[in-house]
């Protein structure tokens, strides 16, 4: 049986389109409006606020909760700060991703992590012999994301804590109109933005409170179409579509490392230990195999093969598929999730390729689908991310 978020009272009378997908057995709006295209232009223009709750979200506690973590994911937790927050994957012994997501430092012995996937199990093996408690608070925190370049200016409108200080992935309790909530400064969509951590029977407030403060600034329902054309555009790779987690995949050749999803930033092999450590010290002496990269589609070779059956170029939005990808007649690789970006005027897609085509700037092709017909398109490796405002960090 699906569930509902603790917004869904607001979520459920805001959305006109009716469209909604389940996202961890919840019902998320894909649309409120009949198509994405305001929500998305409100991320980049004004600010956006979003569902975000349907996250698996952990509290791990005690003298042993910074050495389980480091246990279990690849980034240093022990030397993090408080008020700190680290993304990172976490691997299983053949150094495989699992998952991925955040961990919020919210006191000197106390974190949250946050998952795509449920992660108690894990984090319970993980934990034998440590003087450490889990929680799985997913149902008992709701989860709002405000993004966008109004969404600090919005913010300020409702909190007793100065904003403006608070620095890029870090965090800090607030209150928010007399609402105790935990804001921290990140996002998924690679723009200026909060994610907002509040108790669930609180969140209904805080969503009042946000629209109440935002609308002179023309904040905006959003839902997970316009989001996910945003974190294409910020080259952030999602889970089972981006990349199959290591337990789920059904060969070996479904399974990604962090180096082969271009996260090497992430692995700290100067840790003792971690799962898959020695897998990974193994895979850093050699290039990787595969490459995650950005994609850019030429649009002028693509205006041609429509042209050459009469028609106009079609823009897609944000897509989910396996789309192959070619170098000198032979395939290299595939495209994962891709679309028309409205703010680079660009057709740009997250891929991975192999190694040796890899490179910046290398020529590719792209298989398109025009008139039930399939051709190529001239395509290119860019570097990610696709758009990075100077606001996003600043």
């Amino acid at each position: 049986m699906l569930k509902t978020t603790p917004l869904h009272a607001r979520t459920s009378a805001l959305c006109l389109s009716q469209a909604w997908r389940r996202w961890a057995g919840y019902l998320s709006a894909v649309s409120y409006e009949l198509t994405h295209e305001h929500e998305y232009h409100a991320i980049r223009s004004s600010a956006a606020l979003l569902d975000i709750s349907p996250l698996y979200k952990y509290r791990v506690h005690g003298r042993g909760a910074a050495r389980l973590l480091d246990r279990m994911v690849t980034r240093n937790v022990a030397r993090t700060q408080v008020g700190q927050v680290l993304y990172t994957p976490w691997c299983d012994a053949a150094g495989k991703v699992l998952d991925d997501g955040t961990i919020a430092r919210l006191a000197e012995e106390t974190f949250r992590l946050t998952s795509a996937d449920p992660g108690l199990r894990w984090l319970e093996e993980n934990a034998r012999g440590l003087e450490v408690s889990i929680e799985d608070v997913s149902e008992r925190v709701a989860a709002l994301a405000l993004q966008g370049p109004a969404s600090r200016a919005i913010l300020q409108q409702i909190s007793d804590t100065d904003i403006s200080s608070l620095k890029y992935f870090r965090a800090t309790p607030a209150s928010l109109r007399g609402i105790e909530a935990h804001i921290s400064r990140t996002g998924y969509t690679g723009d200026l933005g909060y994610e907002l951590w509040v108790a669930a029977e609180r969140a209904v407030e805080l969503w009042d409170a946000l629209i109440e403060a935002g609308t002179p600034f023309g904040i905006t329902p959003a839902g997970l179409a316009a989001l996910d054309l945003a974190r294409i555009e910020a080259g952030l790779m999602l889970m089972d579509v981006d990349y199959v987690p290591a337990r789920k995949a059904l060969i070996a050749a479904q399974t990604s490392s962090p180096f082969e999803l271009d996260l090497a930033w992430t692995v700290d092999l100067k840790k003792e230990y971690f799962v898959g450590r020695e897998a990974l010290e193994r895979e850093a002496a050699r290039t990787p195999e595969w490459r995650f990269v950005g994609i850019e589609v030429e649009w002028a070779g693509l205006e041609r093969l429509y042209a050459g059956v009469g028609l106009p170029p079609v823009l897609p939005a944000a897509w989910r598929a396996s789309i192959p990808l070619y170098a000198d007649g032979r395939q290299v690789g595939y495209a994962s999730s891709g679309g028309w970006s409205p703010i680079l005027k660009k057709y740009i897609a997250l891929a991975h390729v192999q190694a040796s085509s890899g490179a910046p700037d290398t020529p590719l092709e792209m298989e398109v689908t025009v008139e039930h017909q399939r051709r190529r398109a001239a395509a290119r490796v860019v570097k990610k991310p696709f758009f990075d405002p100077e606001r996003k960090r600043a």
